[in-house]
């Protein structure tokens, strides 16, 4: 792919010491190029040596198999701790198409429906002093059609507001994914935990997943990566305004915290169609807001929770992330069965994460 391509489709990452338990020699990549795992290694670490990336966790996936699993660098700087195959991340971002995969269960169970407004289920004090806001709905939200802004504090007077009618435009919002996790919370008559509880049930524990969560426990804790910013310097999470603000709450935008193998394996129930149904499943990928058009003609598009694009990307689905001292992404493509993902503890992600993308995609 072009460098401009690259920068339209995604921001990725990447990133001294490392750990691994796979022992092939070589791994395909996106192109379908045999790619040594000597090569690789030796690209990441040079990498994140020059972009002072303190630590990354990443996962390939060939052929819906998981071919190679590394982790590289530091959890604690400070301490010298590296980054383990235990060491927890901030997904930030990528919790949204983790969130809207979950929302499908809900609407083949008949509790949802994607294009019923929200209102109905659950009112929202917060906007109610705007009627435009009675025509969201579940997918207008999960494909950032809602109208909301991402999320109110970034607003000059901070509080929530429409800035287009509802449907009609595309705007990037963190603050509708959330009203709709209020939604389902309210549709099972539960709390956030109840919420967390139902997410482990339904998809976490049919995929595997053992340690990814929305709500962080003492695993999480006791194994989470410490964030640092562009200068590596330490950031100081817990005392954070965003995490002081959400303690305890299922952020379905931004909140999940896991690691490259363990996400992988949700990454390898869509590529096979697992847990959902057809019907979600084109639901849940379908072109449901163009986003951009690069100058080489290829369309960008979200789905309900993914990032895509046509031509040759047209079965390629991918998010970032970003969190205060956390950035991470992932891509999958459905027809080819590969993907990757990685997690950083660095802020410093955008350049090398347009490395990696193209490094994948070489033709060798």
């Amino acid at each position: 792919m072009k460098e401009n391509v690259q920068k339209l489709l995604v921001s990725l990452l990447v990133a001294i010491t490392v750990t691994s338990c796979y022992s092939q020699n070589k791994i395909k990549n996106l192109a379908g190029f045999d790619v040594s795992i000597d090569a690789i290694d030796t690209f990441i670490t040079s990498r994140m040596d020059s972009l002072k990336i303190p630590g990354l966790s990443i996962a390939v996936i060939n052929d819906s198999k998981v071919v190679y699993h590394k982790t590289f660098g530091y959890a604690n700087l400070e301490k010298k701790l590296p980054v383990t195959n235990k060491t927890m991340f901030e997904g930030a971002s990528i919790s949204k198409s983790v969130f809207a995969f979950f929302v499908m269960l809900f609407v083949e169970e008949g509790k949802l429906d994607l294009d019923t407004p929200l209102y109905k289920y659950l009112p929202y004090p917060d906007i109610s002093h705007d009627e435009r806001y009675k025509k969201i709905t579940a997918r207008m939200v999960l494909s950032h059609r809602s109208g909301f802004p991402n999320w109110r504090e970034n607003e000059e007077d901070k509080k929530l507001k429409i800035k287009f009618e509802p449907g009609t435009d595309y705007e990037y919002s963190g603050e509708g994914y959330q009203y709709l996790a209020t939604v389902l919370k309210h549709i099972e008559r539960t709390d956030w935990s109840g919420l967390e509880a139902i997410f482990q049930d339904k998809v976490a524990k049919p995929l595997n997943m053992e340690h990814t969560v929305f709500i962080p426990t003492a695993y999480t804790f006791k194994n989470k990566a410490e964030p640092y910013n562009n200068q590596q310097e330490w950031i100081d999470w817990q005392n954070d305004y965003w995490y002081k603000k959400d303690k305890g709450t299922f952020v379905a935008p931004s909140s999940i915290h896991t690691e490259s193998l363990d996400f992988s394996k949700w990454m390898i129930g869509v590529m096979n169609d697992k847990i959902l149904s057809a019907n979600s499943y084109s639901q849940l990928l379908k072109h449901h807001s163009k986003i951009t058009t690069s100058p080489t003609g290829i369309h960008v598009y979200y789905t309900l929770g993914f990032l895509t694009a046509d031509g040759d990307y047209s079965n390629t689905y991918f998010h970032g992330g970003n969190n205060a001292g956390f950035t991470c992404s992932y891509l999958l493509d459905t027809k080819k069965d590969w993907g990757y993902v990685l997690f950083t503890n660095s802020e410093y992600g955008d350049k090398l994460g347009d490395e990696v993308w193209n490094y994948f995609e070489k033709e060798y």
